[in-house]
């Protein structure tokens, strides 16, 4: 063990400074990890600007199938391009086990059936089998790499619920060595198992194949945020309320590439379920982590999920002996700290198209009206004469959050109607627009409107891996249906949990039979609803939405919501706790006042209200501490990675390297190493670039990463009918990651993409200035700059490229051609990833933006001074288009990241650092 206690100034680090610190005294080396960094991070000065770079040596990968078929089609490629270059394919092998879950392919087709999983399954497989045959053979073929075969559970969830140590053992030259568990995974939501203690956090596509071949991470010493939670959380509220207000509070404060560690005396009344849902949504509020201690509920946690014995204990003496047991009267150093009563908050959603954006139950209706008569999201959340604001918070005397008080929806009910009634601070009225369309659903006649719901989802591991909630749902779901109450026929709804323990406790509790009678039958074990799965609307939903041009409404339990990400015909999005998805299935309608206006009418003729069906917490925890048993995890993880008999059959050759198929249209071999040498090129400057993108702010890397399903018109729909492949065979983006030349002719073509460029146009449209200036698809327009040499820019506001960490996002700029992406501000991960892709990120000085600057995205681009990063960082490049000239910072912040660009690109870095490894 590498004591901590011998260390100065360890003992008044946080708790993931503590475990970045070990992670370094560990791996010192003298060349990759030096005693300065050890140095630098045990005197990290809580206040400064990060500008200390140290190397983070995870113990684990941990990968999803849409990200990580295209790693493992890149390690293919590596061994391809290791073998043309003369050196030996073993040299491409993970370095560190690697784990792999399938759960992104499900798509939710068939609902509200009892064969909705068997046949969705089914559809599974029969689209995946390509893909899924790549993954068994490297299964095989790579040491160290395990698989988690479809239709088991959700990567996080497995992840939190199984694959965790906590701490890690192996045998060391001295003998066994026990150390923290560590992770990068290629998936944003990766700091979920931050709840058990284990520090982790999402990276690209790109990174975790270099973590997995045994390449440390730069990154720079954060700023660490304490978040000090007291108080419990009041009955009637859930952990999705909590997750929602921190996620709003967080994101206001600014907390973007910085850890967060929660502490303090409330900590003790988190379950670990709830800690899970809150280091979930990391990304969402912008941190790279949100990191629990281990006490004696992390402890707890590991005994109900199976573990062993004697690793709960082994976890309890390390953690104690290295200073990493929580302390409720402890208070390290912070860079900054927030205060949050939990038992200010209340009942909540999000949306309609950010996860930030809360919204309080009570003034729901009121916002929704708003935001259709076109208010903006904060005019739509002004409350007038009680002072709150748009986020429903203020700050107190300390300095601190404060929230209103809470209104349960299980206790004092009446005390909403004697709040102000909620106003509006922008012109015009809330009279939105009424455009009913009727239709016939299941011989009745019905009409829907703007504001309606048609999808109401259970999905997505936020929420799935939590008992309380999803036990709070099916109660609730019994209640409805005791009381006679039925979902809106025009609702598609849909169960996917994030493990199969879900659906054993709820068959335990009788619960699965009152579900199934709302629609919410089991669809499937995966990420559904929540990354795009959604499958279809009903028919005759899709028919009425686009001959009106509604603006209807999706509600999930996920943790996205983004423009575009959940279904095409949804305009508004909005997260919400699994038993307000089950209640907002029952109203249809997000004009529903939950809080005040009837569900529905029950089979004995007299309304039913919520506060009628939700269940209490003592409900709750009785179903959990009677039906959540261990003995569940230890069964259904028993023989995790075997699989079905599907995948137990698919043809797997025993091959040092893979048998591309030329036919294939899942999985090609990528062009990332064609005329790669020994040697890295010179760095060149760019010059005559022109735009192929002018962005406004907040553009995610799920309008920039090909997603959802693809349109038989665009560029790769045309690509995919050329290639003999029928429209009902297309699947999804995500499913075909594997293939570059589907997701370069994806990339950017996002339906609610819009291009200033292209003025008028909505996706995946620009103009092409080989062409005079004329419309054309952004894959068309790309493919003519290449002909002629030209390379390309992309214009955009602040926060570029927050959102999921989607490799393809990068990986798609680069393969269009896009040399440089100037922006007023980036996200992370996505940053990261251009680097890694061998694209320019370049801010703008602070206060300029493309607007101020004049351009119209028509100018001629220059950048100059690239050429100094062949032996420096230089702090700015210079940029001239057109008439405008600036300097933009270089926003390359390490020398790794330095690295990775003078090689063109992190793939290529690694790949000669092998081969000249394999030389010494």
């Amino acid at each position: 063990m590498h004591r901590l206690d011998r260390i100065e100034g360890a003992a008044r680090l946080p708790y993931s400074l503590k475990i970045l610190l070990e992670n370094l005294l560990r791996n010192e080396d003298g060349r990759l990890v030096t005693p300065d960094h050890v140095r630098a991070l045990s005197g990290w000065r809580p206040t400064a600007d990060p500008t200390t770079e140290v190397a983070f040596t995870p113990a684990r990968v941990l990968m999803q199938d849409f990200t990580g078929v295209p790693c493992v089609v890149d390690l293919v490629a590596m061994r391809d391009a290791i073998t043309i270059l003369g050196g030996d394919t073993s040299r491409i092998n993970p370095q560190v086990p690697t784990e792999l879950v399938i759960d992104h392919s499900v798509v939710a087709d068939v609902v509200a059936r009892p064969d909705a999983f068997a046949r969705n399954a089914e559809l599974e497989f029969e689209r995946n089998q390509e893909r899924y045959q790549l993954l068994r053979w490297a299964q095989q073929a790579f040491t160290d790499v395990s698989v988690v075969p479809p239709d088991t559970g959700i990567c996080h969830q497995v992840n939190l619920e199984h694959l965790a140590r906590v701490v890690f053992t192996r045998a060391g030259p001295n003998g066994p060595e026990a150390y923290p568990d560590t992770l990068v995974g290629t998936d944003s939501h990766t700091p979920m198992v931050n709840g058990l203690g284990v520090l982790g956090w999402g990276v690209g596509g790109i990174e975790a194949e270099a973590a997995m071949l045994g390449q440390p991470l730069s990154m720079l010493v954060p700023q660490v945020l304490g978040l000090r939670l007291t108080g419990e959380l009041p009955p009637g509220t859930t952990a999705t309320d909590l997750v929602l207000t921190i996620a709003e509070l967080l994101r206001r404060t600014g907390v973007v590439g910085k850890f967060v560690d929660l502490y303090g005396p409330g900590v003790a009344s988190v379950p670990l379920a709830n800690r899970a849902t809150i280091g979930n949504m990391s990304p969402e509020y912008g941190a790279t982590c949100a990191i629990f201690p281990i006490d004696t509920v992390t402890l707890d946690y590991l005994r109900l999920t199976g573990r062993p014995e004697h690793r709960i204990r082994l976890v309890e003496a390390y953690a104690k002996e290295q200073g990493l047991w929580h302390e409720p009267d402890h208070e390290p150093d912070y860079s900054q700290t927030l205060a949050l009563d939990l038992g200010s908050v209340e009942p909540s959603i999000a949306g309609p198209t950010r996860p930030q954006d809360r919204i309080p139950l009570r003034v729901a209706p009121h916002a929704i009206a708003a935001l259709l008569s076109g208010c903006t999201q904060t005019e739509a959340l002004e409350t007038g004469p009680n002072g709150v604001g748009p986020d429903g918070a203020g700050l107190d005397e300390a300095g601190g959050e404060s929230f209103p008080a809470s209104d349960p929806i299980a206790i004092d009910h009446d005390r909403t109607r004697d709040r102000p009634t909620p106003s509006c601070a922008c012109p015009g009225s809330h009279d939105w627009p009424h455009h009913p369309v009727e239709l016939t659903l299941g011989g009745e006649r019905v009409s829907i409107d703007n504001g309606d719901v048609v999808i109401a989802a259970i999905t997505s591991c936020t929420n799935t891996s939590n008992p309380s909630v999803m036990i709070a749902a099916g109660l609730l779901a019994k209640k409805a249906v005791e009381r006679g109450l039925a979902r809106k026929p025009w609702v598609k709804t849909s169960l996917a949990p994030g493990s199969r323990v879900v659906t054993d406790y709820y068959e335990r509790a009788g619960l699965t039979p009152y579900l199934d009678a709302l629609g919410f039958n089991l669809v499937g074990y995966g990420c559904t609803t929540c990354i795009g799965n959604s499958g279809p609307l009903l028919p005759a939903v899709s028919a009425a939405v686009t001959e009106g041009d509604l603006t209807v409404c999706a509600v999930l339990s996920g943790n996205r919501n983004f423009e575009g990400r959940i279904h095409a015909e949804c305009r508004m999005n909005f997260l919400a706790s699994p038993p307000l998805v089950v209640a907002y299935a029952l109203t249809g309608s997000l004009h529903a006042d939950l809080l005040n206006d009837p569900l529905g009418t029950g089979s004995d003729g007299n309304p039913v209200f919520l506060r009628d069906i939700w269940p209490s917490s003592e409900e709750i925890t009785a179903v959990v501490d009677d039906c959540v048993r261990a003995e569940m995890f230890t069964r259904g993880y028993a023989d995790v990675f075997a699989g079905d008999e599907r995948w137990r059959g698919l043809l797997t050759p025993e091959t040092d390297t893979f048998a591309w198929d030329p036919t294939s249209t899942y999985v090609r071999n990528p062009p990332y190493f064609e005329g790669m040498g020994r040697e890295p090129e010179p760095l060149r400057d760019v010059t005559g670039a022109r735009v192929l993108l002018k962005l406004g702010d907040s553009v995610t890397t799920d309008h920039i990463s090909p997603a959802g399903a693809i349109a038989v018109d665009s560029p790769a729909g045309v690509y995919l009918r050329e290639h003999g492949v029928a429209r009902g065979s297309f699947n999804s983006y995500g499913s075909r990651r594997g293939n570059h030349e589907v997701m370069i002719r994806g990339t950017f073509a996002n339906t609610r993409l819009r291009n200033q460029l292209a003025p008028g146009t909505e996706g995946g449209w620009t103009r092409d200035f080989t062409r005079g200036g004329a419309v054309a698809t952004i894959f068309d327009a790309a493919t003519s700059y290449a002909a002629a040499g030209t390379p390309l820019v992309v214009l955009a506001g602040a926060e570029y490229g927050s959102g999921s960490s989607r490799d393809w996002a990068a990986k798609g700029t680069a393969l269009l051609g896009v040399r440089a992406v100037v922006a007023e501000s980036f996200e992370r991960i996505h940053r990261s990833n251009l680097i890694g892709m061998g694209v320019l990120p370049l801010q703008l000085p602070d206060g300029v933006s493309i607007d101020s600057l004049g351009l119209t995205g028509e100018e001629c681009i220059d950048i100059t001074g690239v050429t100094a990063l062949q032996d420096t960082i230089p702090a700015t490049v210079h940029v001239r288009a057109g008439e405008v000239e600036l300097d933009a910072r270089l926003r390359i912040d390490t020398p790794g990241e330095a690295e990775y660009y003078r090689h063109g690109g992190i793939l290529r870095y690694v790949l000669r650092q092998l081969i000249d490894g394999e030389q010494a």
